[in-house]
């Protein structure tokens, strides 16, 4: 940076400088520098910058302060990320006067050295297990595993709850709450709509359907995301998933336990007869009727609420509905593009093999939710966002393929189950260059650990 560039920046008081490094937010945290301070070394280090300022006329005064020049992060993002608070409310009324006491008193378990995102780890990976275990007893989905499975779902579940409610008190305990936190714990939340829809549909043996149980878990998650992103609170309704949602799965699974999975297979009369009556769904399998149920009473009353708050919002602002709703489209085409290429597939690639098909699409979910985070914690313009797409770059591709075998004779250029592969690889190597590129950017700008409470060096 030449000395006239410095003072025509300083000149005009300007926030911003640019360098043949790259472009510097002198917002991002608060320096008492004077007009004549000068940016004196600039220290490449990995993806941060740290810049020295010395004050002028003799003084030895220095301060120093780090911004991101590449990556997922830019200057105005470590800004934001300084300036960040969260902000939630729950009315769940369960939550209110049962489970938050419980969970006040479960992390008192916890030792204080041990650090909140450890915490969520380690319950997202009950899920992870479950979903494993699910596998290995019933790989096609379609078959009862033993009832200690059952319980086990549950018991996997219920610990993945209560993790991840008292991730957030012990983050309050020990004074280590950091957007990266929030960033954790919520695209941990992600990955587990697609593990946790595999454990229930191996207890309901649903089969396909399983793919159908993870988009009814994805659907409400993403449009409270998507809420979130605008209004900047996470509002939870008096009947919400994460707290109501969640409990009637696990007793699911316990009561499974005692009844055996077959009972999920058996008509939805002759499951509940004293709602035998109940038109449509009584001479439906029971697993169809419950998801049927979950469409029509929590879906789509919760996708509505989170489109009015939206909507309120836009309209306080004079802003434009039709832009707010657009960022809605990466996961339509998400959706869409998967349900295509299991149509056109030569395979029954859904029912073959659920567990490929729910993972990669629920990595490729994760990273559409990351983005969405991210740039709700870096303050971005609202709107789409182009590079949320990048996790649908795979699905031409399998949707070409998928179009050969019907010009040839039912055989695809490339087997399908390679391609499946293929697809789990591309997202799963997607999500984590975005989770572990986030976390380092993230640490590296705000001088904290992921997974230790002492803060950085200066």
């Amino acid at each position: 940076m030449t000395g006239r560039e410095r003072k025509d920046c300083f000149l005009h008081k300007s926030n911003v400088f640019r360098t043949e490094i790259g472009i510097f937010d002198l917002s991002v945290v608060s320096l008492d520098l004077c007009l004549s301070a000068i940016p004196l070394v600039f220290l490449d280090k990995a993806n941060f910058t740290t810049v020295i300022f010395i004050l002028s006329k003799g003084s030895k005064k220095k301060t120093t302060y780090k911004v991101a020049i590449m990556g997922y992060i830019g200057a105005h993002g470590v800004a934001a990320l300084h300036r960040y608070k969260y902000s939630g409310v729950d009315h769940s009324y369960l939550a209110k006067y049962v489970l938050q006491p419980f969970w006040s008193r479960c992390v008192n378990f916890f030792p204080l050295w041990m650090p909140p995102n450890m915490i969520t780890l380690m319950g997202f990976m009950f899920l992870v297990t479950s979903a494993l275990l699910g596998y290995i007893y019933s790989p096609q989905l379609d078959s009862p595993p033993p009832r200690w499975v059952n319980f086990v779902h549950g018991l996997l579940l219920f610990l993945y709850q209560t993790f991840d409610a008292v991730d957030g008190k012990q983050a309050r305990r020990t004074n280590s709450s950091s957007p990266l936190g929030e960033l954790f714990d919520h695209g941990c939340d992600a990955l587990a709509c697609a593990f946790e829809g595999l454990a229930f549909a191996s207890t309901a043996m649903c089969g396909r359907n399983a793919f159908c149980f993870w988009v009814i878990s994805a659907v409400p998650f993403y449009c409270a995301t998507w809420e979130h992103f605008f209004t900047n609170t996470l509002i939870l309704p008096a009947i919400n998933g994460p707290t109501e949602g969640l409990m009637l799965i696990y007793v699911g699974h316990f009561f499974t336990a005692i009844v055996g999975s077959e009972w999920w297979a058996q008509h939805f009369g002759k499951c509940i007869p004293f709602l035998s009556w109940v038109p449509i769904i009584n001479e439906v399998p029971m697993y169809k009727a419950v998801l049927f149920l979950m469409i029509v009473f929590a879906v789509i009353p919760t996708v509505s609420f989170n489109v009015y708050n939206v909507h309120k919002v836009v309209q306080a602002r004079k802003g434009n509905l039709l832009l707010a709703l657009a960022m809605l489209y990466p996961f339509i085409v998400l959706l869409g593009g998967v349900l295509i290429w299991d149509y056109l597939s030569p395979i029954d690639l859904i029912g073959n093999y659920p567990h490929l098909v729910v993972v990669g699409t629920g990595l490729a979910f994760g990273f559409l939710v990351g983005r969405m985070i991210l740039a709700h914690l870096c303050d971005e313009p609202k709107g789409l966002k182009t590079n949320m797409c990048m996790s649908l770059f795979y699905l031409p591709f399998a949707i070409a393929n998928a179009l050969t075998a019907r010009l040839n004779d039912g055989v695809p250029l490339v087997d399908e189950f390679w391609v499946l592969l293929g697809y789990c690889i591309y997202t799963a190597s997607l999500y984590m260059h975005f989770a572990t590129t986030v976390i380092h950017e993230i640490t590296s700008a705000l001088g904290i650990y992921c997974f230790r409470i002492t803060r950085k060096e200066a």
